[in-house]
């Protein structure tokens, strides 16, 4: 008999978890996913075009407070935990809450959702959402460029709208992201690609994303991560960003310290505001777990588009949603900023949240200082963008790695706050990736 599956996710891992392991396995039945972490989810159907001959009908996706509910009424075999950036104490809650249930806990690893690539793969992952990613990422991709390589990268899964239209999405130009309906989040990972006339791809279906990228040629496949996922694609080169900030969490997050014990390179991010006693705490959790490791020390310093306007003023702070919701993180970039130039305050954004603003507050109640750029679809851009006008504030300072003025309009005067990965001392990621690519016949 069939034994009948549940997987719980977030409309990314989960949807590539299906695809690869259980979509034309005739010994599973997935009789539905749960969702969690994104607003607005829950309710719709993973489409039949991608569910594959064995799922005519498509596969519902039902919120997970109906977890327990599910469990029992569908009589679920095994539970499937297919999403990122948990507690260690949190996974062995829904384990345990599985379990009780009377059904089995499953982790897929690598080895059943990793897909092997024609090309050299590089991997940029982190042991956090908000680590440092992206500036990470945009690194690598410039010393391979600057190597004369083609290089396309990939992005971790984002996809919240029409799940058939964005099986293979392909970014090449800020006309893709209109087309594709791209919400803040996807903007915020995608724009930096685009700013330096380079291809990015993303989507729903990795296997298929991944066989479009490779017809382009590329020297460089270049998977970049999200939260603090493992790839999706099977590494050639393993990079890391561990944050400070956050010390010890590289050892206490799924699935974050398996990207700590599978690196081959861990990039120390953040150092010039961390202390030098969280460096040191990471740095001695990669020497007891990861002692093999190469360790590049990092930081990401601001650059500010006219800093003098927010001397004396009342600053209200936007910064990247994920870092601060699931991430955990009470403030980012836009507020070491407004704090470094002389903000005279920075205004509590809640008391002029409207609609779903309220309700992130709600949900994240350890936010109050900073507005998280939630923008996942149209209604909820309108409802930040609502947020930010009706507020108090002097100056707006905009710690989102993308230009919100283009899906945002902003009626007060607004400072973008940006950043880039600078290496300190040696060895760097231009070492690291030198002899990678002369080991691999690249150079």
């Amino acid at each position: 008999m069939k034994r009948k599956v549940l997987i719980m996710g977030a409309a990314g891992r989960d949807f590539h978890n299906f695809n690869v392991y259980y979509r034309d396995n005739p010994d599973f039945e997935v009789v539905c996913f749960t969702a969690t972490q994104i607003p607005d989810i829950e309710g719709r159907v993973y489409p039949k075009e991608l569910a594959g001959d064995l799922y005519p009908t498509g596969i519902p996706i039902e919120s997970e407070e109906k977890l327990i509910e599910f469990i029992k009424e569908k009589n679920i075999d095994e539970v499937v935990l297919s999403y990122s950036d948990l507690p260690f104490q949190y996974v062995m809650e829904k384990a345990s809450i599985v379990l009780a249930a009377g059904a089995e806990f499953k982790l897929l690893g690598p080895k059943d959702t990793m897909i092997k690539s024609t090309k050299p793969v590089i991997s940029i992952c982190a042991v956090r959402t908000g680590s440092g990613k992206s500036q990470t990422s945009r690194r690598v991709l410039d010393i391979l460029r600057n190597k004369g390589l083609k290089v396309v990268s990939i992005r971790h899964p984002m996809p919240y709208g029409d799940l058939v239209k964005q099986k293979v999405q392909r970014f090449a130009s800020y006309d893709d992201l209109d087309k594709h309906e791209c919400t803040i989040e996807e903007r915020e990972e995608y724009e930096p690609h685009i700013d330096r006339n380079s291809v990015i791809y993303a989507g729903v279906d990795y296997e298929a994303i991944l066989r479009q990228a490779e017809q382009e040629n590329p020297d460089i496949i270049l998977w970049d991560g999200g939260n603090n996922d493992f790839s999706f694609y099977k590494p050639d080169l393993s990079i890391v960003v561990a944050d400070p900030h956050r010390a010890g969490h590289e050892v206490t997050y799924f699935p974050g310290m398996v990207n700590l014990l599978a690196a081959d390179v861990i990039v120390i991010n953040k150092e010039e505001t961390a202390s030098l006693e969280n460096i040191e705490k990471v740095r001695k959790n990669i020497e007891m777990w990861n002692p093999t490791a190469t360790v590049v020390d990092a930081a990401s310093p601001l650059f500010v588009q006219n800093p003098s306007i927010i001397k004396g003023k009342k600053c209200l702070v936007i910064e990247d949603g994920p870092t601060l919701t699931h991430g955990g993180m009470t403030y980012g970039a836009g507020f070491i900023a407004a704090k470094k130039y002389g903000a005279s305050e920075i205004i509590d954004p809640r008391p002029y949240a409207v609609g779903s603003i309220i309700d992130t507050y709600k949900k994240y109640t350890h936010l109050d200082k900073i507005l998280p750029a939630m923008g996942y679809g149209v209604k909820q851009m309108k409802e930040l963008e609502e947020t930010i006008n009706r507020s108090q504030a002097e100056v707006v300072v905009v710690g989102t790695p993308i230009d919100l003025t283009r899906v945002v309009k902003i009626s007060k005067p607004h400072v973008r706050v940006t950043y880039e990965l600078q290496e300190i001392g040696k060895p760097n990621l231009q070492d690291v990736i030198e002899e990678f690519l002369s080991r691999n016949s690249l150079i």
